[in-house]
């Protein structure tokens, strides 16, 4: 695995590193975009065995690890002021998800088609190739089923599960309208290869902050960088509408089951705008959960 300190996107001295992990089931032909035809640049080609992932970590190795799992549509970055306050207690690691940030961006159809069984065997992958500890898992939002998928096969490799903002309640199975919309034919195509509607209308819609102009330039740089990333935001959008149901269905089995034993705590910033806290304190109570409200806070 390649190691170095970066500078360039504001993880001031974190440690980063690529991490290889999730076989490639693509034919290793040249990715082509959905729309013209046209063959598209090596950013968006899968690897040749196994997928890059992007990981930026804080703390020593002999620390328990602590693995911070970004939400929609976001990355690593998100994490950036929480990676300092947990270094000197855990081995923290934040990663980027398959087709966000600086992890590969495989076009669809060629390796990687971003449904969400692939996203849980390819998160199984990637801890793997992470560590041989036992994990703490953080993860934030729509992404949260896939880690509590993952975990109710793999209960003995956790310490902890922490999730913030999951959807937990039939209302929230349902994506809003600003994710909705990247998935609709050819004009969530369009929607996804502009920056600033992949980036800032999305992420300012799910919460009221407004984001410092240095800051949303990383999140736009992948969209500015190549088409692969508005490509795989558009592939997972699709992918969501169609399975988050199923998703939150199972998550609220797992959590409520006699059989979980993983300690798991909820922590709900009552600002946001696409999930609303309405029945979660109810389910947390039922499925005996900890709950820590958060009201000023809000996705970042």
């Amino acid at each position: 695995m390649d190691q170095h300190y970066i500078q360039n996107i504001n993880f001031d001295f974190f440690l980063s590193r690529e991490v290889k992990a999730y076989p490639v089931s693509g034919t290793g032909e040249k990715a082509k975009d959905p729309i013209f035809g046209l063959t598209m640049g090596g950013s968006s080609q899968a690897s040749s065995d196994l997928f890059r992932w992007f990981c930026v970590e804080s703390g020593s190795s002999n620390n328990s690890p602590i693995l911070l799992i970004h939400g929609l549509p976001s990355q690593a970055y998100s994490y950036r002021k929480v990676l300092p306050i947990l270094e000197n207690n855990y081995h923290a690691i934040a990663l980027d998800w398959l087709g966000f940030g600086f992890s590969d961006k495989p076009q669809p159809k060629y390796g990687f088609d971003y449904t969400l069984d692939e996203y849980v065997a390819s998160l199984e992958s990637v801890i793997n190739a992470l560590t041989d500890k036992k994990v703490t898992l953080v993860v934030q939002g729509y992404f949260s089923p896939i880690a509590i998928k993952y975990a109710s096969n793999h209960q003995e490799k956790l310490n902890g599960l922490i999730l913030l903002n999951p959807p937990l309640t039939i209302n929230h199975a349902k994506l809003p309208s600003s994710v909705s919309v990247l998935s609709n034919f050819l004009l969530g195509e369009i929607f996804c290869q502009d920056p600033l509607r992949a980036s800032d209308k999305t992420l300012l819609s799910c919460g009221p902050y407004q984001i410092k102009e240095d800051v949303a330039m990383v999140y736009r740089r992948p969209y500015l960088t190549s088409g692969s990333a508005g490509f795989a935001l558009n592939a997972i959008s699709k992918a969501m509408k169609k399975q988050l149901k199923g998703y939150v269905e199972d998550t609220r089995a797992i959590l409520m089951d006699n059989n979980w034993s993983v300690q798991t705590t909820v922590c709900w910033g009552q600002r946001d705008r696409w999930l609303s806290f309405d029945g979660v304190e109810d389910f947390c109570k039922e499925s005996k959960h900890r709950l820590v409200e958060l009201p000023m806070v809000s996705r970042a």
